[in-house]
């Protein structure tokens, strides 16, 4: 039996991922390891540090210590942690966000990246335009900050978290082809926003749940 090893900094996303997850590798197992204070401290320092850079680093050794055979890391505001990672870890480590970000890289000329959170908008356009460059394509990046609404979520005010992305998302429609959800809580979104907007939505957790499918076959 392979094992997963997940790693959350904030409470919600466990649940809805680990179905998805599941429903592709019903055979897999699972664990998770969930730090909610590093999405706070993020915020708090607006970035990366090097403090909660070495948290992360411990809870990927941690991974391997308890036998993974892939490690997810699920949070697209730390994303850019893995690249250090993966020089110091010996398990293969997989953003979230990286799927999407080459699928939408691959097969759209303008896209639209919509984010609750400044943390996260920028490191996922720089994910996007990274995967742009190595498929040697020139694309258009457009952001879209859907300010306030990671309060209003956590705040437990859901309505006003989803206009707000909403209302980005109109606006960006008018200039995209290809919207991409950079946080994949931001997932309850995809099906509604597409809806609305008549274009692409793209998130995170049904393409990486595919990609992570894909790497377990294989043998990672």
């Amino acid at each position: 039996m392979k094992k997963l090893v997940a790693i959350y900094t904030g409470q919600g996303l466990a649940e809805p991922l680990q179905k998805l997850i599941r429903a592709e590798l019903p055979d897999l197992q699972l664990v998770n390891i969930i730090d909610d204070g590093i999405i706070h401290d993020v915020i708090k320092a607006g970035g990366v540090t090097k403090a909660i850079t070495r948290r992360l680093i411990r809870y990927y050794q941690t991974a391997v210590e308890v036998g993974a055979d892939l490690i997810l890391n699920t949070c697209s505001s730390v994303g850019e942690v893995v690249d250090l990672g993966i020089e110091m870890i010996d398990v293969p480590i997989v953003k979230i966000d990286e799927p999407m970000a080459r699928h939408a890289a691959a097969n759209y000329e303008s896209i639209g990246v919509v984010a609750t959170l400044p943390t996260t908008l920028r490191p996922t356009a720089r994910l996007v335009q990274a995967q742009a460059q190595a498929f040697g394509r020139e694309i258009t990046i457009v952001d879209g900050l859907a300010e306030g609404a990671y309060h209003a979520l956590i705040n437990g005010r859901a309505e006003e978290h989803d206009q707000l992305i909403m209302d980005v998302g109109r606006r960006l429609a008018q200039q995209v082809d290809c919207i991409v959800l950079a946080q994949a809580s931001m997932m309850r979104m995809q099906q509604r926003l597409a809806e609305e907007t008549k274009i692409t939505v793209l998130s995170s957790p049904p393409l990486c749940a595919a990609h992570l499918k894909s790497m377990l076959e294989r043998g990672a």
